[in-house]
């Protein structure tokens, strides 16, 4: 039976639920020290098509690719404790600062390395930019064929993939050849629990840095057990232009920053009738409250 090399695309991401005053630095990227951090939910969607895969293909492999500080070693450990069989943290401080332009091109060239991969599967976009970028331009950067807002993968015979997307005014099927990057919508199926017994294999997988602070009561294991070790890639490690990293290789700038808050003074009371409805829109619209 034929098998398959998934990559899941994947972002640790500050919870925008929990966003603060002290959210964004002075130079407009944001303070993620502050923020707590989760695995970024459309890439569980995807997370879980690429495992729908596996469960089908046996043998077929799904690791997760991710960008960012060495805290975000966390969402490799959550796909291994869901399913997945390992991932690569690419970090280094050249990273920091990135806009979509910058870590397209840093995880193409980190997926350039890995080489001789069938399905690149990312989640449509990110909680903390909700741009739908980074996706897309990694399909670029490396040539391949893209499909997005996959909503389910349908069938998958030899070369070739049939996909579901879900779009604005109906559904699409869509069929592509492999090698090819898809991204994936939210209202994909939700990614499955933790698996007990993986959270017990896998709860002290570490990074090579995060080996190095580690009690030396459990350093042996590391040798012994191969799976336990999550790589942990730098600039060095892979081929990369310096001009097209972090800051330097990203023309996104924040201008101004303003927090805005919102806080009920007092309240208003209209009727149902239109004009009311439309003298409310009216004074909203000129206290730029909406619109």
């Amino acid at each position: 039976m034929k098998t398959y090399n998934i990559i899941i695309l994947a972002k640790q991401v500050p919870d925008t639920r929990n966003v603060g005053k002290d959210a964004m630095k002075a130079d407009g990227t944001i303070n993620r020290a502050v923020l707590p951090a989760i695995f970024n939910p459309e890439d569980l969607n995807a997370l879980e098509q690429a495992l729908r895969i596996k469960d089908k293909f046996p043998g077929t492999t799904v690791r997760i690719l991710t960008m960012g500080p060495g805290r975000a070693a966390d969402i490799i450990r959550e796909g291994l404790f869901r399913g997945a069989d390992g991932g690569i943290l690419l970090t280094d401080r050249a990273f920091a600062g990135s806009d979509t332009l910058a870590t397209s091109y840093a995880l193409a060239q980190a997926l350039k390395k890995i080489g001789d991969v069938d399905i690149i599967i990312a989640g449509r976009q990110a909680i903390d930019g909700d741009t739908a970028q980074v996706g897309p331009q990694v399909a670029e950067k490396l040539a391949l064929p893209q499909i997005t807002y996959v909503e389910e993968v349908i069938d998958l015979k030899d070369k070739a993939i049939t996909v579901k997307r879900r779009l604005e005014n109906g559904v699409e099927t869509v069929r592509c050849k492999l090698p090819l990057v898809i991204t994936v919508n939210g209202s994909a199926p939700d990614c499955r629990a933790r698996n007990a017994k993986r959270l017990m294999k896998y709860k002290h997988a570490k990074t090579i840095t995060e080996l190095q602070k580690e009690n030396e009561d459990y350093t042996h294991m590391y040798n012994e057990r191969a799976g336990l070790n999550i790589p942990e890639w730098t600039v060095n490690d892979i081929e990369t232009d310096a001009s097209q990293l972090g800051l330097t290789g990203s023309p996104t700038k924040v201008k101004t920053i303003e927090n805005v808050v919102l806080s009920a003074k007092d309240s208003k009371v209209i009727s149902a009738a239109d004009a009311d409805i439309e003298a409310m829109m009216m004074e909203l619209l000129e206290s730029h409250t909406i619109g």
